[in-house]
């Protein structure tokens, strides 16, 4: 019992982590175009982060707790390596300020720990299959939403002045930026309810069906948003200024192709990156004036990091279990 509520403390604070890594990419565009200030940006992404909890089911915990790896091998040591794992990518990345996907930690971190305890024979290839492929689809979903988005928003206020426009989409953008935190809350807080759920179903607290409590999915929520409220402010820099810079009318395109590309996918159950999304769309949103406008080389800083996450936080993780089952 001791050990089940350890690991749950630990999963707790790898998504107060996921919160505090990926709050810049929920707070970029807002705080870049100035709408709002950093902290009122960083309050209004918590707590659309922890009302996401009321609206979009749980679809995605129930794919990273049934659809990742065969149940019947998971054990406490097994989910406790997953969690080093991600946590070790993710503040490794953090440190860097790199925009890595803290989803994408958490699902290597589990493929890692289930082959270093069974083989790959416990892997369920056609949920990694889809998790794979949507590493590359959810952030050219984001850059084709934010490109098309942007061009009808240029189309239809081809006429207005700048100024007016920039007042219309300053307000536009705190609606914009709340969409996003949903979809971020909605997609991120799921995959920690995965861990805790598989945890409590394999050691027999659930009893013989799989569901996710009503306390889990609560408690998942509030640990994102006070991690959102943390703040991460070495990845804001990334997101809000390396790759293009963003007018008020740019950050309201991009958070809202962010939002329905999260969203989305929540609702179908598909674990993608929000911030392999945002990235994409932010792109989008940039290559619209001309394509030297996206800095590509830090673009392409990123997606060496979208590629490394899966493979490095399974070697992690692969090592954690192995030193876990070896102490305890």
């Amino acid at each position: 019992m001791f050990l089940v509520v350890f690991i749950i403390i630990v999963a707790l604070i790898f998504d107060f982590i996921n919160g505090f890594h990926d709050s810049a990419n929920s707070i970029a565009t807002v705080v870049s175009t100035r709408v709002l200030s950093p902290k009122l940006a960083v309050a209004w992404a918590a707590f659309f982060n922890f009302v996401a909890a009321f609206g979009f089911g749980v679809s995605v915990a129930k794919t990273i707790g049934k659809g990742v790896i065969k149940p019947e091998i998971v054990n406490e040591y097994l989910i406790l390596s997953t969690l080093i794992g991600a946590i070790a990518w993710d503040l490794i990345t953090w440190y860097y300020g790199i925009p890595s996907s803290s989803s994408h930690a958490l699902i290597g971190g589990l493929a890692g720990s289930a082959i270093a305890s069974a083989g790959t024979g416990s892997l369920i290839p056609a949920g990694l299959y889809k998790v794979t492929l949507f590493i590359f689809i959810s952030p050219i979903v984001g850059l084709l939403l934010g490109f098309l988005n942007m061009l009808i928003v240029s189309w239809l206020f081809k006429n207005s002045m700048p100024s007016k426009v920039d007042r219309w989409f300053r307000k536009l953008q705190l609606f914009s930026a709340a969409c996003y935190s949903l979809g971020h809350g909605t997609n991120d807080a799921q995959k920690t309810m995965g861990i805790i759920t598989i945890l409590l179903f394999t050691t027999g607290y659930l009893g013989k069906e799989f569901y996710v409590p009503f306390w889990v999915i609560i408690t998942c929520h509030i640990a994102i948003a006070l991690g959102t409220l943390a703040g991460g402010w070495r990845i804001v820099k990334t997101m809000g200024h390396k790759i293009t810079k963003l007018r008020p009318v740019g950050g309201f395109c991009a958070e809202l192709s962010g939002a329905t590309t999260l969203i989305g996918t929540a609702v179908f159950g598909i674990p993608v990156s929000t911030t392999h999304t945002i990235t994409g769309a932010i792109m989008g949103v940039g290559s619209t004036s001309r394509l030297s406008a996206v800095k590509w080389g830090v673009a392409r800083e990123i997606i060496i990091a979208w590629i490394l996450t899966i493979p490095m936080s399974a070697v992690i993780a692969a090592i954690a279990f192995k030193i876990v089952a070896f102490i305890i």
